[in-house]
């Protein structure tokens, strides 16, 4: 049996979601670009989580988390049905699989959450919960009818099944590319970049796992600088998906990432739009903020890819038409700046 990790989480884990959720989520192609390789004089593949049903990496553990807790449980512990709060791309996930599954969903979103995201986990039969201003509001909710109602919760990161579903994605890179130098990923709650990390640190030690997080309203960093999970205040961004907290009581997530995490970058938006633009003109892929941010952050700061095979994962298309427009036009912008 593989080890623990910081987190509570062993690599067995993972390989048992791969086997739980092989036809519930997909596995996703992992597609050259010539066009970035060129640019950056490096190898550069694009892990396309844009391409899973609903849209997201997210599927993956929510997907992992249902089927595992209808294996421990059975359903009737699940007839009340499953709860979430999400930023939006996890709520999806959880709306898609309980269905997939027969078990009623509710998810609790935030006003920040735009309104595309909250339309396509209605469509998938979910009811939606408005709650509040951030991510900690829509999370108090979720508490309150788990113990009314007797709901079960799906956390959207901190939790050891989510996490090992996440890192389903890095056993697919290492199949493809064995010999892969870096892989970089959005840090937000922790679930992708943790599951990413755990992964490689145990079968390709050598490859640098690289966070990125936004400029404002990274939690989890300021979470890992303090030792400790604290609160920041939520601020809109191109990249949504990566807003939020990591709960005051993080019990997995932090630990693992700061065991896992080699390097880290903050991008600002103007680094977010730039990114978006360059992958849809040129690997002509709409894609949401949090999925740019690696590519973001290689412009942005500069970093030493040359010579090395490089993997990006585009986490989620899940981007309103008047978004792309907005970064486009402060791409706009801050050319015209320059």
């Amino acid at each position: 049996m593989s080890p623990e990790f910081p987190g509570g989480i062993s690599l067995a884990e993972v390989w048992q979601a791969r086997h739980r959720i092989q036809g519930r989520a997909d596995r996703t192609p992992l597609r050259y670009s010539p066009s970035l390789s060129r640019r950056f004089g490096a190898r550069v593949w694009l892990k396309l989580e844009n391409m899973q049903p609903t849209g997201a990496f997210k599927l993956r553990g929510a997907s992992n988390m249902i089927a595992a807790l209808l294996e421990q449980y059975g359903p009737d512990r699940l007839k009340p049905g499953v709860i979430t709060a999400s930023t939006g791309n996890h709520g999806r996930a959880v709306a898609w699989a309980a269905r997939e599954l027969g078990i009623p969903a509710t998810v609790c979103l935030s006003s920040l959450v735009p309104a595309n995201k909250v339309a396509a986990i209605e469509a998938l039969g979910a009811e939606v919960c408005r709650c509040g201003n951030s991510q900690d509001d829509a999370f108090a909710v979720v508490d309150e009818r788990v113990a009314s109602r007797g709901q079960v919760a799906i956390p959207p990161f901190d939790h050891p099944l989510i996490v090992a579903g996440q890192g389903t994605l890095a056993l697919e890179l290492l199949e493809k590319r064995p010999q892969l130098d870096m892989v970089v990923a959005g840090l937000s709650g922790g679930g992708l970049l943790g599951g990413i990390g755990l992964v490689m640190k145990q079968l390709s030690p050598r490859t640098e796992v690289v966070g990125v997080s936004l400029s404002q309203g990274a939690a989890m960093w300021h979470s890992l600088q303090a030792g400790k999970p604290v609160q920041v205040e939520e601020v809109p961004s191109l990249a949504d998906s990566l807003g939020g907290g990591i709960g005051l009581d993080n019990r997995h997530t932090l630990a693992l990432v700061r065991a896992v995490m080699d390097s880290h970058y903050q991008v600002p938006e103007t680094a977010i739009a730039r990114a978006m633009v360059t992958l849809l003109e040129q690997e002509k892929m709409l894609l949401e903020g949090a999925a740019a941010v690696g590519l973001a952050a290689i412009e942005h700061h500069r970093i030493p890819i040359e010579g090395k095979e490089v993997a990006l994962v585009l986490s989620g298309n899940n981007v309103a038409l008047e978004t792309f427009e907005r970064a486009r036009e402060l791409e706009r912008q801050s050319h015209a700046n320059l």
